[in-house]
Parts: structure tokens; sequence; C-alpha cells
């Protein structure tokens, strides 16, 4: 399936921080101390994209981390306020099971995969984390997960079908 590249700029981006986490190596003359920070950047309409980054300070930490996810942002098949079909997402030991939901369920997900729902534009849907509680795989979980969502449209133009004909 193709994907098209997404100019960050044109899009008006919402930012969350989803985690900062202080890490430390260590060095002849003692410990570097530096800041890694987690970010999900989306416009709540179909755009989400997931970046790290690491600094000495916090702020700036951030201001990488939030460079980065507007560099890596994907396009989200969405079917009205929830999802078309249920899918599990898989990265690392995280393993994020994404269920579509009738409207007015709300968002039922744990911080991380919360994170990227909402701000994914996604406002029904029942989520389980499975394996890891790590943000970071958390996130990258959802996200692949996210990645693979294809709507009933899609599939019939790939098998030169109807709509009708794929849905049964």
């Amino acid at each position: 399936m193709e994907r098209s590249l997404i100019n960050a700029a044109e899009l008006d981006l919402e930012e969350r921080v989803v985690s900062i986490n202080r890490v430390a190596k260590t060095v002849k003359g003692g410990r570097n101390v530096r800041f890694s920070a987690l970010v999900v950047v989306g416009d709540k309409n179909g755009h989400v994209g997931v970046g790290t980054g690491k600094a000495l300070e916090v702020p700036e930490a951030i201001r990488k981390a939030t460079q980065d996810a507007r560099k890596h942002i994907i396009e989200v098949n969405l079917q009205n306020t929830s999802i078309p079909h249920q899918v599990t997402g898989i990265f690392g030991a995280g393993r994020v099971f994404l269920k579509p939901a009738r409207e007015g369920t709300g968002v039922i997900a744990g911080g991380a995969v919360r994170a990227v729902c909402e701000l994914a534009g996604i406002s029904d849907i029942r989520t389980k984390n499975i394996g890891t509680n790590n943000p970071r795989n958390t996130v990258n979980a959802t996200i692949d997960g996210l990645k693979k969502l294809v709507t009933a449209q899609s599939v019939a133009k790939l098998r030169n079908k109807s709509v009708d004909e794929i849905l049964g």
C-alpha cells in the first residue's frame, strides 16, 4: 500500500508529552545526566506522529522530540469517530489491541495509547495493552496498529471489486 509523505507545516498540530525520562551514562569523570522525552503530535483529523528527543535540559528534549514527531507523521484510516476494524499493533515486547466502538463510547485506553488515539482524531475506541507498559513500546505498537488499518474502499480498489462485494 502506498503512503504519501505528509507535510507537517500544512497541518494544525497539537502536541502531548507522553513521558520524560532521566537517563545517566557513567563515564570516567562520573555520571552524565540527560533527559529523554517522548512526544505525540496530531491534528485530531487522521494525522498522528511520534518522536523522541534527548538533551541536557527537559525543554530542549521536548523540542527535539516534537521536531522528530513532525517528521514521522502517518495518516490514519478512520471510520466516523472510530476505526474500521480491530487490529493488534506490535513493537518490541509491546502489543496493543485496538477495537472499534460505537459512537458515544469514548476512548477506553491507558495513558500512552490514549494520547495517540485522541491526537489521531479517534473518539470512540476500546484498547488493551498486552505485554509491556513501557510508554515508548506502547506508543510505537499503537502507531503500528494504526498503520495496519485499511478501509473497505481501499481493499475493493486493490482487488478490483465493488465495496458491496467486499462487505458481503
